[in-house]
């Protein structure tokens, strides 16, 4: 077993991380201490957590975040609480969804306003992409942990942003698995955002709509070029602080989803904690500083037997703010796994 704590927050709020699983990284623990924090934030608000008048009422209040909690410690298909970034999804036709969402967030007077399917940022404002870290990644990732709702009207407070002062969160369903969210004031009401004006707006991109929501976990658009041997790919874009994961391309090849997400989690622990420099936003430590001339561009590991055919591969590549890691299949040769690494992350940099 392995843990991680006692972890000091504010006003000595102490949170503790006990884990059976032997490869957790401090890494990993560490940012979900920070996940589980700032859900608890988001949903109670720092107020209530370091000013305590009654601790039963406390209780009662942080049962509202258990779900999303409990969805930090299950196999998520998301990703962005152990990166930091914000999982995406690329529309196979973003700039009509794009342009519409802008409209729409200009004729409800939202400056914060996004798609998200499945816990999956499909289009934004910029100003829901200027969101701080953590609320950024949370309030996806919260939508994707919550029951189906054709409509919400949820109080949060934003961790980094207005951690005492709460705001309104609105869902609407447009379709099952995408919803379209307004992080507001007291303005606009749910009951003014009816049914025929949203059919108004989103009604002429209905198929680009159906054909985001059937990308789900694939993340990428249909048919984007892949090579065969690409089992997953995660790539994150450090500056703006957005990632894609997938572990959908061979689907039908060992190993399984489940591991190759548990393969690229812990490969992602690795490359970060020990061969890249630190992210931004994120502390240096000193022995960090000293070795960045040393700092390599490229790396991978062979998880198995380091023999022609055995062994699932796994690459990383930094090119400025990208960072692309890889899972491959057993038959990609070690000596070409750079470079197929240098052509995916070209063909995938036009995204963001």
């Amino acid at each position: 077993m392995t843990g991680r704590g006692p972890f000091f927050f504010p006003d000595s709020i102490t949170l503790i991380v006990l884990s059976s699983e032997g490869g957790h990284s401090e890494l990993k623990l560490e940012r979900l201490l920070q996940m589980v924090f700032g859900a608890m934030v988001l949903l109670v608000g720092l107020e209530e957590l370091t000013n305590i008048r009654n601790i039963e009422r406390l209780k009662k209040e942080l049962r509202a975040s258990y779900h999303l909690i409990d969805s930090f410690l299950g196999n998520s298909e998301l990703i962005g609480d152990l990166t930091q970034c914000v999982d995406c999804v690329i529309p196979p036709e973003g700039s009509p969804l794009q342009e519409a969402l802008s409209n729409f967030a200009k004729a409800t007077r939202t400056a914060f306003v996004s798609l998200v399917v499945s816990g999956r940022v499909l289009a934004a404002t910029e100003g829901w992409w200027r969101l701080g870290t953590p609320e950024a990644v949370l309030l996806p990732w919260l939508l994707g942990s919550l029951p189906p709702q054709t409509a919400r009207d949820y109080p949060v407070y934003l961790p980094h942003g207005s951690p005492t002062v709460p705001h309104r969160l609105l869902t609407l369903m447009l379709l099952p698995g995408l919803e379209l969210c307004l992080l507001c004031g007291p303005q606009p009401l749910l009951s003014q955002l009816d049914p025929q004006l949203l059919e108004s707006w989103w009604q002429p991109l209905l198929e680009p709509l159906r054909a985001s929501v059937l990308l789900g976990p694939g993340a990428l658009p249909a048919g984007f070029p892949l090579h065969e041997d690409i089992l997953g790919l995660l790539l994150l874009h450090l500056e703006l602080r957005r990632c894609l994961f997938t572990v959908e391309p061979s689907g039908d090849k060992e190993p399984s989803l489940v591991q190759r997400r548990r393969l690229l989690r812990s490969f992602y622990s690795l490359v970060t904690s020990t061969h890249f420099p630190p992210e931004p936003g994120l502390p240096e430590k000193v022995e960090d500083t000293a070795q960045k001339a040393q700092v390599p561009r490229a790396c991978y590991l062979v998880s198995g037997p380091e023999e022609p055919g055995t062994g699932w591969r796994l690459v990383a590549l930094q090119v400025g703010p990208r960072r692309l890691l890889l899972l491959l299949s057993p038959q990609s040769p070690t000596h070409g796994l750079r470079s197929l690494a240098t052509h995916t992350l070209q063909a995938l940099t036009p995204l963001f």
